[in-house]
Parts: C-alpha cells; structure tokens; sequence
C-alpha cells in the first residue's frame, strides 16, 4: 500500500506491518547491476487496519513515521508498544472505531509537516463511504479543520508541488490540482484507469493505474462513462505526465497477476534498484557490518 523512500531508506505498509527497508550499498557501489540494494531491516506489527498513505516527518526534530489509518478513521503514527497511536481524526468522525466510516486514504505533507487529506465521504457510520462514492469524496485541511473543497469522486494521493496541490479524482479518472481561492478541482489529465498513488519530480507527475475490480466499489462511476467514451480499456501500470501541458508523455503497462497498483515514489539519481523479499536465500545471506563501537574494556573494569 503505502510507500516513503528518501534514497537512503523505504518504507512500506503492507496487511499488518509496516516495514522499514534500508539501502545496503554504499555510493558507486553495484549489486548485480543494481545501484540500490534495499534490505528489511525494521518492523512494526499494527494488526490490519489497512493503512494508506504513508510519510516520514520531523516533529520537533525528530523523525516520525505518520499514516493514514483506514480503518480507524484517522492519522496515526507507530508504537513500540500498541498497534498505533491516533493523532487527528476528521471533525465530522465522532468516534474512534475500527469501522472504515469515511474511508480515509490520502495525505500531503506541506513545509515538512502534515497538512492537507482525502476522504471517500463525510460519512459517520461504518461502511458510509460506500454509499457516497460518485460526490462525496472531500480534502480537509488539517492545520484548520476546515473541508476546503467537496464534490469529489473517490479521492487519492493529495500532493504538495509547485505551490500547487495535486490529487487523484481517481472516480473520473483525472489528474488536477485545487484552487485554493475558488474551493474548486481543476482538472488536468485524463488517464485510461482507476488513478492510485502520484509521484512529483521537477515538471512531471508519475501516477498509477489499475484495473477496476469486478464489485460494487468501483462500479457505477463516472470513470465506467469517460472509458467507454474514449473507446478505451482500463489498463494497470504508470503514467508520466508533464504538468506544463497536461500530455501523458510516457507510460508503462503491467500485464499478468498485478491488476492493481496504490502508491509511486520518486527514486532521483537511481538507475536500478531492488528491494530484497523475506521468502529469498539472498535476505539470508546479505550481510552488512556497522562501524565497530568504542572499547567497553572501561566500562567492564568500572563495573567489576
């Protein structure tokens, strides 16, 4: 689901962990062609409560991984010690419970800090969302509470660039970004599928596609109209888009057992990498040594 990566570290949540991956090689080194070798090195166990976005972040000075808890409704961060701790939690969600009520999904981080989310609904009943899945999908702004824009369909992947920020309308099937001033969803690129995960690089946007699934969440919507307007497939896989123009100037499709894709991020100056799996020999034999400590020869001559 979730993704954060900075170069030297990833993470990833996934059904009920969150994993921390760090990069093993050292600069201008290569493992097998590969110029970024990322090995599991850290989890956190949450139990299943379908975590979103996910983003690492200083608070106060020191690094805090924050997601967005699905299933509970709100931003959390981890817990040596419990599943999570909640942070925030929408002004329309009168209760913290495990109930999925507004299907809580994105989140944007602004001058380091989280600021802006998306949610289905402002349903505040379990399973609500579902019924509001044409328009009534809304950003929030955290810093104020506030509902700064509504009439979405099925939100995804709020992102802060440029002075702008960018989301998913992924029930239309569009890219754009939100005037501020007006409280209205500018779009800007069509894609031919059901949008998850944006990435923001310099003048470009690199978005994911997926396949609709065969059920009543991803029926019915205006996305199943503009498809069959354009003569199109859904397709899953990425697309590239340049934010000056609005082209979709690059794009790859996944074929075979992946239908689906949620979340993209930018990797810069890195060619190849690989992230190393827990069912593989080679997690058993990658193997790397930290710098060697101070001597405790005084501290075992003080304590005898």
């Amino acid at each position: 689901m979730g993704l954060w990566a900075d170069g030297s570290q990833l993470y990833l949540s996934t059904l009920y962990q969150l994993w921390r991956f760090d990069n093993a090689l050292e600069p201008g080194q290569l493992y097998q062609g590969y110029d970024r070798l990322y090995v599991p090195r850290l989890s956190y166990v949450t139990g299943d409560l379908d975590i979103h976005d996910l983003v690492r972040v200083s608070i106060e000075g020191t690094p805090q991984l924050l997601f967005i808890n699905t299933l509970f409704s709100c931003l959390a961060t981890v817990s040596e010690t419990h599943s999570f701790v909640p942070l925030w939690q929408p002004p329309f969600i009168t209760r913290l419970a495990a109930e999925d009520r507004c299907h809580l999904n994105g989140l944007a981080v602004v001058a380091g800090q989280p600021r802006y989310v998306t949610a289905v609904s402002r349903s505040d009943v379990a399973d609500g969302w579902r019924d509001r899945r044409q328009d009534g999908g809304c950003v929030i702004d955290i810093a104020s509470n506030e509902i700064i824009l509504s009439g979405l369909s099925m939100p995804h992947s709020p992102r802060w660039h440029q002075e702008r920020l960018w989301l998913l309308n992924s029930g239309t099937g569009f890219l754009g970004y939100v005037d501020l001033k007006q409280g209205q969803f500018e779009p800007v690129t069509f894609c031919p599928g059901y949008l998850r995960g944006c990435a923001l690089y310099g003048n470009f946007a690199v978005v994911g596609l997926s396949k609709p699934r065969h059920n009543k969440t991803f029926s019915g919507l205006a996305l199943d109209d503009a498809l069959q307007q354009r003569d199109a497939e859904p397709r899953c896989g990425l697309g590239v888009i340049d934010l000056r123009t609005g082209d979709l100037v690059h794009w790859v499709r996944l074929e075979g057992v992946v239908e689906e894709l949620y979340d993209v991020v930018v990797l810069p100056q890195v060619r190849q990498p690989m992230a190393i799996g827990f069912r593989t020999d080679e997690v058993r034999r990658i193997i790397r040594i930290g710098q060697k400590k101070t001597s405790l020869a005084p501290t075992l001559e003080h304590n005898c």
